[in-house]
């Protein structure tokens, strides 16, 4: 047994052992560098790049050895698969074939491959591939003579000019004969996991008429921080929560996460008696997910559902998104997707007609915002639904706050109407 060492010396085995290299690799390491060490800096350029070539050349057969095992493995793992998944019966017909394969003919993974495609482009009835238009079917490389085999193995015959024609004619006769089986209704609406991820596509919507359903998990999440992105946000009281518990149901939440508010476990038509939903979000994944998705019949079809998905960066950019659709009363903002772009001069954001731009550093401070209209002019002119008059230019502390602001800036313009 080698015992590490925190010091790194190329020519001590016990320097790779603690790298992760194995004892055999790690004396082969060692030795290479043992017999050939690097030449001092003081020495020849030509010497040195000499010593650094007889060094790769011991140590290539090493290598060689490395990538061959990482092969015999990688074709062990696939098999393994396709065995597993048999044994699950969830094994295609290309898996027995590539079984078959292995066990009749000897073929390691990647010809088993070659030989499954062929027995399957077989009894399809579809032609061979373009190299086997020939006579024989012969072929130099043993991946295509695997194919080659597999394809005779189905029935196909290289020599026979009709035989495509007649492997076609069976393999439709052969569909005619197999026993119909009950088509699979489909859902009459879409599983939350199906659902799109959110984005600002989808026009603007009440508080009043948006639901959340938050899994169990999720909301306990810190990395997700969910009551803190709630609470920074106006009105977010009128939503609709509701806490998803695996193996227990469903029960109403707020954004402080009271405990007892959520032991309050209800019916889920009950929490959605006096729901009317136009857009509905769900944060959850894993088993709170799969408990989400064995209730969606009782969903409410709505015009907006989406769900969060993959990292938790991403799930928080996701929800900050759905948020920033939420209306209070009484606010009127456009929908639609902003394009935005980053040249030279700074960011810039467009949404119908309207373009918001970085105009730089204002005097004495603060950031300034710009929108104008397609041409470039100015957009003046414009007030909102109540009357009120919308200015061109924006004043910003924050710059990091630069992209959220002209979000709303250039929604609010897209929904203004003109001053005469």
């Amino acid at each position: 047994m080698i015992e590490a060492s925190t010091a790194f010396d190329p020519a001590d085995a016990r320097c790779w052992v603690a790298r992760g290299r194995p004892e055999d690799h790690a004396e082969q390491l060692a030795r290479a560098w043992a017999d050939f060490p690097d030449l001092p800096n003081e020495a020849p350029a030509q010497d040195r790049m000499a010593r650094i070539r007889e060094r790769v050349a011991a140590l290539r057969p090493l290598n060689d050895a490395i990538r061959e095992e990482g092969e015999r493995e990688r074709k062990r793992r696939n098999f393994a698969f396709v065995e597993r998944r048999i044994a699950e019966g969830k094994g295609a017909a290309r898996d027995h074939f590539i079984l078959q394969a292995s066990s009749r003919h000897g073929y390691d993974w990647d010809d088993a491959v070659q030989y499954a495609d062929g027995t399957i482009a077989a009894l399809s009835g579809w032609e061979p591939r373009r190299s086997f238009h020939t006579r024989s079917g012969a072929s130099a490389d043993p991946l295509d003579s695997a194919y080659a085999q597999g394809f005779r193995d189905g029935g196909g015959r290289f020599d026979d000019p009709f035989d495509a024609a007649r492997r076609a004619y069976a393999a439709a006769a052969a569909m005619e004969r197999e026993p119909r089986t009950t088509s699979v209704q489909p859902m009459s609406r879409p599983l939350p996991s199906s659902w799109p991820l959110p984005t600002d596509a989808p026009r603007p919507t009440r508080w009043s008429r948006r639901l959340l359903i938050i899994g169990a998990t999720a909301a306990a999440d810190a990395g997700l921080a969910l009551p803190a992105m709630l609470q920074s946000r106006s009105g977010h009281q009128e939503m609709t929560m509701i806490l998803a518990v695996p193996g227990q149901g469903f029960g109403p939440w707020n954004s402080v996460g009271n405990a007892e508010t959520e032991c309050a476990q209800k019916s889920l038509p009950v929490l959605l008696a006096d729901v009317d939903p136009d857009d509905i979000l769900v944060v959850a994944d894993g088993d709170d997910l799969d408990w989400i998705d064995h209730h969606a019949d009782l969903l409410p079809l709505c015009r907006t559902m989406e769900r969060t998905r993959n990292s938790v960066i991403q799930q928080r950019g996701q929800f900050r998104t759905w948020l920033d659709r939420g209306l209070d009363t009484g606010e009127i903002m456009a929908g639609g997707h902003i394009c935005w772009t980053k040249v030279a001069q700074g960011l810039s954001g467009r949404l119908g007609e309207f373009t918001a731009r970085y105009g730089g550093p204002a005097r004495p401070r603060g950031h300034q915002i710009v929108v104008e209209l397609t041409d470039g002019t100015s957009a003046t002119g414009f007030m909102t639904p109540q009357g009120d008059l919308l200015k061109p230019e924006a004043i910003i502390s924050n710059k990091a706050h630069l992209r959220k602001h002209m979000a709303a800036i250039l929604r609010r313009f897209a929904s203004a109407i003109p001053h005469y």
